[in-house]
């Protein structure tokens, strides 16, 4: 069964992060469809999937609208047991499930104060005593699942959960304002910088460009602190080593060179995902490496 995933945008809506992970990291098969949430045609996009008012929105091959993003995990989970969206172990499970039905209810400081963006790092950002009570809360958690059930992996409960699907962009927001936490959080924070599809999310969303940008603040800002993209850019002429797009694979039309070497992919949103962020699409890496 191949879902419809209907998201608004991917540099600033946090619940759409969420609804694309939980489809991708646990590889359930999705189309994801685009929604007007900050060019004003959200409500006509969304009419056809009533009562669906916000993002994300899922439908099924059977034409079952599912809306929220908990009710959406919790759909998911109980459809794919095998894919294991929750911890099997019942204790963990159950710990799993609590913080992941605080997540989407609380933290109204952090939500508030700090909406997510995935352009930079805000410098200077003061935090508020109801933001610092916040991050102390969710530290606890953290600290909590990694100590009791984190010991196998990297992720909150040693292997990815919903729990990661539902903190990245807290952990997205920790690292765009530079937000004052320990070790633990930091650590978990660079774990999920570094995975490979909240590389591919954010590389997806810097092809979009805002004027205004939303969330702007009158702060300086310096790099985005998630791994470091290869260098890349955009070229007009050459000729690419390869014919067809490591993605569709239809002929070459955009080019990109990297590193001295020249890529062709089927269009611009295929080459400029991938110049944003090289390392992070393993088709295009496989492709360069055999070449």
């Amino acid at each position: 069964m191949t879902y419809d995933l209907f998201i608004g945008d991917r540099s600033f809506s946090s619940w759409s992060l969420r609804g694309w992970l939980m489809f991708v990291n646990f590889d359930l098969p999705v189309r994801t469809r685009m929604v007007g949430l900050y060019g004003g045609t959200m409500t006509t996009d969304l009419a056809g999937l009533a009562p669906a008012r916000f993002v994300p929105v899922m439908r099924d091959a059977d034409g079952i609208v599912i809306g929220d993003s908990l009710a959406m995990a919790e759909t998911l989970a109980e459809r794919h047991p095998d894919a294991a969206l929750y911890p099997r172990d019942p204790a963990a499970r159950a710990l799993a499930r609590w913080m992941v039905a605080e997540m989407h209810s609380g933290f109204t400081a952090l939500r508030a104060d700090c909406p997510m963006q995935l352009l930079h790092q805000w410098q200077g950002f003061a935090p508020s005593d109801a933001l610092r009570a916040d991050l102390l809360r969710i530290e606890d958690l953290w600290t909590l699942a990694r100590t009791r059930h984190g010991t196998g992996g990297p992720w909150l409960f040693g292997d990815y959960s919903l729990a990661d699907v539902f903190f990245a962009p807290v952990a997205a927001r920790i690292a765009g304002y530079d937000l004052p936490v320990g070790d633990v959080a930091r650590d978990y924070v660079a774990t999920t910088l570094a995975d490979t599809r909240f590389r591919q999310w954010r590389a997806m969303g810097l092809t979009q460009h805002y004027d205004p940008t939303p969330y702007a603040l009158e702060l300086p800002h310096t790099n985005w602190p998630g791994p470091a993209p290869r260098p890349a850019r955009p070229v007009a002429e050459g000729t690419a080593e390869n014919t067809v797009c490591p993605y569709s694979g239809d002929p070459v039309t955009h080019l990109l060179e990297t590193e001295g070497r020249i890529w062709g992919f089927c269009n611009a949103f295929c080459r400029d995902k991938t110049f944003h962020d090289p390392d992070a699409w393993p088709k295009f890496t496989a492709m360069r490496n055999a070449a």
